[in-house]
Order: structure tokens, then C-alpha cells, then sequence
């Protein structure tokens, strides 16, 4: 069972998934760099919360 994610979590992943969804691939490790670059976000923890977010939504995509 994995760890839910908050409202904020989602909605922020969701808008830059609406708007670069292009720069977004099925690595976490360029992920983390792209959500950095894209949000401002207060700590490192919930930015790579959003980013293994996108991430997963990327590769459940594909699949």
C-alpha cells in the first residue's frame, strides 16, 4: 500500500502535467531537475514528492 497524496500534491502535478507534459519522461532523476526548474516550491521533500508523482503518472500512462 503505498502513501496517499495530498490536495496540493495533486493539483500541482496535474497543472504541470496540463501545461509540459512534453518536458516530463519516465525518470525521476530528470523529473526532480524539470519540477525544480518549473515550481517554486518550499522544501526539497515536497519537491520530489511531485516529482516520483509525475513520474508515475507518466509511466502509468504509457503502459
Amino acid at each position: 500500500m503505498g502513501r496517499i497524496k495530498t490536495r496540493l500534491v495533486k493539483s500541482i502535478t496535474h497543472s504541470l502535467l496540463e501545461e509540459h507534459r512534453d518536458s516530463f519522461s519516465a525518470n525521476y532523476e530528470e523529473n526532480k531537475i524539470k519540477v525544480a526548474e518549473l515550481v517554486t516550491v518550499k522544501s526539497k521533500k515536497l519537491r520530489n514528492i511531485i516529482a516520483g508523482y509525475v513520474t508515475r503518472m507518466i509511466k502509468a500512462q504509457a503502459s
